[in-house]
């Protein structure tokens, strides 16, 4: 895994980057605030997915173990008639596999999965959220980005996530010391005609307290 410890080289954190999935596992060690999948979405799919009339988009919020991931991910495509073919398939499986990887990785028996359909400047401010961590990954439209606060303030330099390359992010509630002072948002793209589709993974503790 590649760090950008160059580029954030003011911080005591790093942002790993990898184009091996099997290294995420360097997201767990204190100095590391997020790590990143590089990689790119089949061009057949993501043609398709730009496609897709934005009511046909799933979305969605549910917490559930990660093993009923696949079913549910089917019922909210089949809600909105998401078009079947190769490229849904592909979609389907590729957040049953960042679900698993995630579930693996936190040590989470539960995941709250959210898809969202974003038109708006949703989440615009630079902030960290209050949860131990975090997976992103926009599928359409443009990536998350973020930035590291010196000051409390917005970020310097803002870098944007590749669309279809997963992010992990700590949160506030990360165990790990000291804090990453890396901040994140959604892109705004309010005005523009965009349409971002976006799946957000979080580990829960205890579904029946973290509705």
């Amino acid at each position: 895994m590649n760090f950008a410890s160059k580029t954030l080289q003011s911080t005591a954190i790093d942002v790993g980057i990898t184009d091996d999935p099997a290294t995420l596992s360097t997201f767990l060690n204190p100095e590391c605030a997020a790590a990143i999948w590089r990689r790119e979405t089949p061009t057949k799919v993501q043609s398709w997915l730009d496609d897709v009339d934005a009511d046909a988009l799933p979305r969605g919020r549910v917490i559930l173990p990660p093993q009923a991931i696949g079913q549910t991910v089917r019922y909210l495509f089949d809600m909105v008639d998401l078009p079947a073919g190769p490229e849904r398939d592909w979609l389907q499986q590729d957040i049953l596999g960042l679900a698993d990887m995630f579930s693996i990785l936190t040590q989470a028996k539960y995941l709250r999965l959210r898809l969202d359909v974003v038109t708006t400047n949703a989440c615009r401010k630079f902030h960290i959220d209050a949860i131990s961590a975090r997976l992103v990954c926009t599928y359409r439209g443009a990536g998350t980005q973020y930035g590291i606060s010196t000051d409390g303030g917005e970020p310097k330099r803002v870098f944007t996530v590749q669309t279809g390359s997963p992010i992990l992010l700590r949160g506030s509630l990360w165990p790990a010391v000291p804090s990453s002072n890396l901040l994140h948002r959604s892109p705004p793209i309010e005005g523009t005609g965009e349409t971002r589709l976006v799946l957000v993974l979080d580990p829960v503790t205890d579904p029946e307290g973290d509705k």
